[in-house]
C-alpha cells in the first residue's frame, strides 16, 4: 500500500518519529477513555451517589479531548513535510521534464504529463497525509489494546489476536482487486486526459472539415470507458468497506456474547467486562479506518509512482552531441536526413518512412501534402519532439541519434498553427524567448510583427494580461505575438512553422503573410502547409504522401517534372489532372 520510496523523502523519519510518539501516547489515551467511562458506568450500575462518578467522567473527559487534539496535532505537524514534499516534487518534475526533452511528453502524452503536473501532485498531497498516520496507527494502537486486554483477561485477548489476521487476510485479497481496478481507473483517466487535449487541438480542424459531431460519438465511447471502469472500482470498494465491518462487527458482538456469559457464571466482573467491550471497536478501528482511506489514496499511489518513475529516469546524455556556437546557425551550415524513419510510441509501423533530404544555410523549405500525409510529425522530428527509430541525422557536419539537442533547441523558433499564450501580460509573452529584452527591443519585434495599432487600443498597452482567463487574442494576433518572438530573439535562426495560417481567413493570411516574409530573410525555414501559395516564397519544396518525401526540388523543377506536385497543386486548385 505504501510505497517504500516515500520514507527517502527529505525530513519523513522525523516527521513519521513525532507521529509515532504522538500515536503512541494517543493509543493510551484510548485505554484511559474507555477504563474511565466504564467506571463511571459501573458506578451507576452498582447505584452509587452522583459523586462517585464527577471524578471518572471527568477524567474520562481529559482523556476524550486528549485523544482527539493529538489527532489534530498530528495532522498540524504532518502538513508542513507534506506541503514542503509536494512541492519539491512539482518543481522537481518540472525540472526533469526540461532535463528529459520534449521526448517523455511525446511518448506518455500531453494530457497524462499536465495531469500528473498538476492534479497528480494534489493526490500525492492527500496521500501522503493520509497513509504515514494511518499506516503508524495500524502500527501501533491494536497492539498496545490488545496487551492492556490480555492483561484483564487473557481469552478475549487470544480470540482478537486470531481473529485480526483473518480480517487483514481477508483485506488483501479485496485490496488486489481493488488496486488492480484502481489502476486500469487511472491508466482510463489518462487515457481521457490524453484524448481531452488531443481533441481541443484538433476541434478547429475538425470544425472546418464538418467532423466534429461525428467526433463527439468518439468523446463520448473514451467518457463512457472511464465511467465503467469508476464504478468498478467503487464497487470493489464498497464491497471491501461491507466486508471489513460486517466482519470487525461479528468479532465486536461474539466477544459481548463471550463476557456476557462469563458474567453469568460469574469468572468476570462486570468492569472488566465493560472494558474490553469498549475497547474492542478502538481495536479494530485502525484497520477500518485504513481500509476506508486505502481507495481514497490509490489514486494518489498511482500519481506519486508515475511521478517517481519520471524523477528517476536517467537524463538523455546524448543531447550535447551538438557543439553550440554563436550564431548557432550560418549561412554555410547544413542539415541531413538519411534514411530516417519516425514512429510514434511503440507503433510497429513507422509514420514516416525512409525520409531524405539535405538542405543548406539560409533555405526556405516548403513541406506540403494532403492532411495525414506526415507534415507535422515531420516538423515534430525537426523539433526535437521526437525520435528517429532508425537512420542518420547530420546537423553541421555532426551525425546526432536526435534533434533534442541543447544546441538545436537554441537555435530554432517553433511557430504552431495556435502559438501557446501564457496567462500573463502582452510584454512577457512577447520575450518568451528573451526574458531579458530591452522595452525598445520589444516594441520594435511588435511592430515589425504589426502589432503597433493592436497594442495602442490595449488599455494597459504592453502590460495588459493575455491568455487564458484575460484578454481574448484573435486567431491572427496571437500569430503576430508569435512573429515578434522570432523578431525579438535574432540568435534564433531556424524558423519552424507548422501550418500558421491553417484556421485564419484568406484575409487575414494575406495580411500576415506580409508580415511573415521579412522574417524569412537570414533564417533556414520549414514551413509545413497545405496553402501552396505559399510555395510560390520557397526555395525547396518537399512533397508528402502516407508518410514518405514522393517529391522534392526547387517549384520549377517540380513543376517541369509534373507527378505528385503538380497534381496535389491542380486538386487544391479545384481541377483534377489525368
Amino acid at each position: 500500500m505504501i510505497d517504500q520510496r516515500v520514507f527517502k523523502f527529505p525530513g519523513v523519519k522525523p516527521a513519521a518519529a513525532v507521529m509515532a510518539v504522538l500515536t503512541f501516547i494517543q493509543a493510551f489515551m484510548i485505554i484511559f477513555q474507555a477504563r474511565y467511562l466504564s467506571i463511571a458506568i459501573v458506578n451507576l450500575w452498582h447505584m452509587k451517589s452522583v459523586r462517585t462518578i464527577v471524578a471518572p467522567l471527568a477524567l474520562f473527559a481529559v482523556a476524550f479531548l486528549a485523544r482527539h487534539l493529538l489527532t489534530l496535532a498530528q495532522n498540524w505537524l504532518l502538513y508542513p513535510f507534506v506541503e514542503k514534499t509536494t512541492k519539491t516534487l512539482r518543481k522537481q518534475f518540472m525540472a526533469k521534464l526540461f532535463d528529459l526533452g520534449p521526448s517523455v511528453v511525446a511518448q506518455k502524452g500531453t494530457g497524462n504529463v499536465v495531469t500528473m503536473g498538476l492534479e497528480g501532485i494534489d493526490k500525492i498531497q492527500t496521500y501522503l497525509m493520509l497513509i504515514i498516520g494511518k499506516v503508524l496507527d495500524l502500527s501501533l494502537t491494536p497492539w498496545i489494546v490488545l496487551i492492556y486486554i490480555a492483561l484483564i483477561q487473557w481469552k478475549e485477548a487470544l480470540f482478537l489476536l486470531a481473529i485480526y489476521p483473518l480480517i487483514i487476510f481477508f483485506m488483501i485479497i479485496l485490496g488486489l482487486a481493488a488496486q488492480a481496478k484502481a489502476d486500469r481507473q487511472y491508466a482510463g483517466y489518462q487515457r481521457l486526459s490524453n484524448h481531452f487535449v488531443d481533441t481541443l487541438r484538433g476541434l478547429p480542424t475538425l470544425k472546418q472539415l464538418g467532423l466534429n459531431k461525428t467526433y463527439a460519438n468518439n468523446v463520448y465511447q473514451v467518457s463512457e470507458d472511464y465511467r465503467k471502469k469508476t464504478m468498478s472500482t467503487l464497487t470493489i470498494a464498497m464491497t471491501s468497506t461491507f466486508a471489513l465491518d460486517f466482519f470487525t462487527t461479528l468479532s465486536i458482538a461474539i466477544i459481548a456474547v463471550f463476557l456476557g456469559f462469563g458474567l453469568m457464571n460469574g469468572s468476570i466482573q462486570l468492569l472488566p467486562a465493560l472494558i474490553i467491550l469498549t475497547l474492542a471497536p478502538d481495536y479494530f478501528a485502525p484497520i477500518r479506518n485504513f481500509a476506508n482511506d486505502y481507495h481514497a489514496t490509490l489514486n494518489g499511489k498511482n500519481a506519486l509512482t508515475a511521478v517517481l518513475d519520471v524523477l528517476q529516469r536517467e537524463t538523455p546524455t546524448d543531447r550535447d552531441l551538438l557543439p553550440v556556437r554563436d550564431p548557432v546557425w550560418q549561412a554555410n551550415d547544413a542539415i541531413k536526413f538519411d534514411h530516417v524513419n519516425v514512429s510514434y510510441g511503440d507503433a510497429d509501423k513507422p509514420t514516416l518512412k525512409d525520409i531524405n533530404f539535405d538542405v543548406h544555410g539560409f533555405q526556405k523549405v516548403g513541406i506540403i501534402g494532403a492532411s495525414g500525409s506526415g507534415k507535422s510529425t515531420l516538423i515534430n522530428t525537426l523539433g526535437g519532439f521526437l525520435s528517429p527509430a532508425d537512420g542518420q541525422i547530420e546537423v553541421r557536419g555532426t551525425t546526432v541519434p536526435h534533434l533534442d539537442q541543447q544546441a538545436w533547441q537554441r537555435s530554432f523558433v517553433y511557430i504552431p498553427q495556435a502559438p501557446y499564450l501564457f496567462h500573463a501580460s502582452l510584454r512577457d509573452n512577447l520575450a518568451f524567448y528573451a526574458p531579458d529584452a530591452s522595452d525598445d527591443a520589444i516594441t520594435a519585434a511588435a511592430a515589425k510583427a504589426g502589432l503597433t495599432d493592436w497594442i495602442a487600443t490595449l488599455p494597459a498597452g504592453l502590460e495588459t494580461p493575455i491568455g487564458e482567463g484575460a484578454r481574448g487574442v484573435s486567431g491572427g494576433q496571437a500569430q503576430r505575438i508569435a512573429l515578434a518572438r522570432a523578431f525579438l530573439d535574432d540568435s534564433r535562426r531556424i524558423l519552424l512553422f507548422d501550418e500558421p495560417t491553417a484556421h485564419l481567413d484568406i484575409e487575414t493570411e494575406v495580411e500576415l503573410k506580409q508580415t511573415m516574409l521579412p522574417v524569412f530573410d537570414n533564417h533556414l525555414v520549414f514551413f509545413a502547409t497545405h496553402r501552396l501559395h505559399w510555395m510560390n516564397e520557397m526555395d525547396y519544396i518537399l512533397v508528402m504522401d502516407h508518410g514518405e518525401i514522393v517529391q522534392q526540388g526547387t517549384p520549377a523543377e517540380l513543376q517541369q517534372q509534373g507527378g505528385a506536385y503538380v497534381r496535389l497543386r491542380s486538386e487544391m486548385e479545384g481541377a483534377t489532372v489525368k
